[in-house]
């Protein structure tokens, strides 16, 4: 899992704690109108100096003159993984949502139009966009209608994926009146179907859908032998859980079936809707067959065509992984929630009785296991394959927390509970103590310019300088939200 991505699970697991914990009292929270203005301080900063044509990266320093997404970046380039663009973009829209000032939306939906301007003919997105029209020529992009040039789609690190989810909120903002997103939307919802396998997978990367004959469905089984030095394979077209790539698709997937199921959409979106529904069920059926037989019975990164576990890069051998595994595990969970059907709890109390029995003495998991011998597997700094931890890169996760008994509890609660419909509750949150606590430091935070500045420094920027003061977009994220919570808890009564 990315970092990104875990941040974003740890905030889910913490958020009761932190909201119980040392609630300040209300005479501590902002005024309404205080919160409304610093939200659209910050939103007017951001959007007019900060954006290159709606678009934003991850890290900027305090003048704006250096720039950084997954690396340095240009001036004229946007970032779609996220934290980048499309997270900012989710973060504009519910501060509209939250408050109906017309400035959050127009912010959102020029979001939008970068995202528009970014989307490849592939259907999806790379990391990053590029908005130079030179270098933009390097690009297949859609919107230019070019026939040459980079056109691959990934959805690796929730990146295509979070793009589909905000423009289809953003779409829906409009009341589908945007025909250019809306059409961005469908294409995109159209070429990820297109490229999923016929045993419910999706590849990590694509440029054109696959040809099925070459993909029979089959069941996970163990290889005869496997390469024990990393044999620099192409692995983008690998059936890959890897960052939780699977989990991403099936939550746009499930999304796109509510967005476009809106008779306002019209009736081809209405049809497409229930198309995405099927292929998150199906892409349920790929998670039954890709769990392991016994003595593991949990999941691989990455299978290849014969279902058996494979490298992906030099520090992702063919394994049973701990990491992704319980990933997997939540998945199944909200696939029964969704539909219902209990073949999708049916693995579960395998798999947990399996990942409980190879925690490792500190109690964390593993990230990788042996195939059939279940011993942990890890790296050395020069990336040979040893059972030793001693000498761990330090850039991956090769042990990962363990959350077992939380998805335990959840399990035999979801389990013996009678299923019904999920229900999308559209009421507001009850401004408790952590709402207004995190309303009332986003306020005091943001400075005279309209900006949330921090130390740090930069990431990749070289020398590197911890006392750079920086501008993150997780910050504008977390801040933004904290304010729209807040004053969507405190709106008055109609």
């Amino acid at each position: 899992m990315n970092r990104h991505a875990a941040c974003a699970v740890a905030a889910v697991l913490l958020a009761p704690l932190l909201a119980c914990a040392a609630a300040p009292a209300a005479a501590d929270a902002p005024a309404r109108d205080e919160a409304a203005r610093a939200l659209r301080r910050a939103v007017e900063f951001f959007r007019t100096q900060v954006a290159v044509e709606g678009s934003y990266l991850w890290m900027y320093s305090e003048d704006l003159s250096k720039r950084e997404g997954e690396g340095v970046a240009r001036a004229t380039v946007g970032w779609v993984q996220p934290p980048g663009t499309p997270a900012v973009g989710m973060a504009l829209l519910g501060a509209w949502e939250a408050t109906g000032d017309r400035v959050h939306l127009d912010a959102a939906m020029e979001t939008a139009g970068a995202l528009v301007r970014g989307q490849l003919a592939s259907g999806g997105w790379d990391y990053a966009i590029e908005f130079d029209p030179a270098r933009r020529r390097k690009f297949r992009y859609r919107a230019d209608g070019g026939t040459e040039g980079k056109n691959v789609t990934t959805l690796d690190d929730d990146t295509t994926q979070a793009a589909v989810r905000f423009l289809l909120r953003a779409d829906r903002a409009c009341a589908f009146t945007n025909a250019a997103v809306h059409r961005c939307v469908t294409t995109a919802s159209e070429s990820l179907l297109a490229a999923q396998y016929p045993n419910g997978a999706w590849p990590q990367r694509y440029e054109a859908p696959p040809d099925a004959a070459k993909f029979p469905v089959a069941k996970a089984s163990y290889p005869g032998e496997w390469p024990r030095e990393f044999p620099k394979r192409d692995y983008k077209a690998d059936f890959t859980f890897n960052d939780n790539a699977v989990a991403d698709m099936i939550d746009t997937m499930f999304e796109a079936s509510r967005v476009l199921a809106d008779p306002r959409a019209g009736a081809d979106a209405g049809r497409l809707a229930a198309t995405c529904r099927a292929a998150a069920i199906k892409a349920g059926g790929f998670i039954l067959l890709a769990q392991m037989p016994d003595p593991q019975p949990a999941w691989a990164q990455q299978y290849d065509a014969a279902m058996h576990p494979v490298w992906a890069r030099k520090f992702e051998p063919p394994s049973v992984t701990g990491g992704e595994s319980q990933g997997i595990l939540r998945t199944l969970m909200r696939l029964y929630a969704e539909t219902g059907e209990r073949r999708f709890l049916d693995p579960i109390p395998r798999a947990l009785d399996y990942l409980r029995r190879s925690l490792l003495p500190d109690g964390q998991l593993a990230r990788f296991y042996e195939l059939k011998t279940n011993k942990p597997l890890y790296f050395t700094k020069d990336y040979r394959l040893v059972y030793d931890d001693g000498d761990m890169p330090t850039h991956y996760g090769f042990k990962v927390s363990s959350d077992l008994e939380r998805m335990a509890r959840q399990y035999e609660e979801v389990a013996k509970a009678a299923w019904k419909t999920p229900a999308v509750s559209r009421k507001p949150p009850k401004p408790d103590g952590g709402i207004r606590k995190a309303a009332a430091e986003a306020v005091a935070a943001l400075d005279a310019q309209g900006r949330w500045v921090e130390g740090g420094g930069l990431q990749y920027h070289e020398p590197k300088d911890p006392s750079v003061r920086v501008i993150r977009c997780d910050t504008f994220i977390r801040h933004v939200r904290a304010l729209s919570r807040f004053l969507a808890a405190t709106k008055p009564a109609p």
